[in-house]
């Protein structure tokens, strides 16, 4: 945690969101003297949510996707289950659709 405490300036708010899989270790030094604040939260709110596309848009930060028709989610489950996944999967259902109307 230091190393993200340091990169916020005076007053700022490290938002988590999800649960990490062990316990943090949270300095409290950084915390007092920069007037800093950690928040958490399951799964984030409508504001925090805009706020972190806001924010990746603005830096020209994407998530990296791999786009699967829907007759292949039964491989890409396979695939997450042997760990076997470079990125997220992403369904192609409008295409799928598509695909089989008439």
């Amino acid at each position: 945690m230091m190393p993200l405490l340091g990169l916020l300036k005076s007053h700022g708010k490290l938002v988590l969101v999800g649960l990490p899989d062990k316990p943090l270790e949270l300095p409290v030094f950084p915390l007092v003297m920069g007037r800093k604040t950690v928040v958490g939260s399951g799964i984030g709110g409508m504001k925090e949510s805009q706020e972190m596309i806001d924010f990746a848009a603005k830096h020209n930060i994407m998530a990296d996707i791999e786009v699967v028709p829907m007759d292949y989610v039964n491989t890409a489950m396979e695939r997450l289950k042997n760990n076997d996944v470079r990125y997220r999967f992403v369904i192609d259902i409008g295409n799928t659709i598509a695909a089989t109307k008439p």
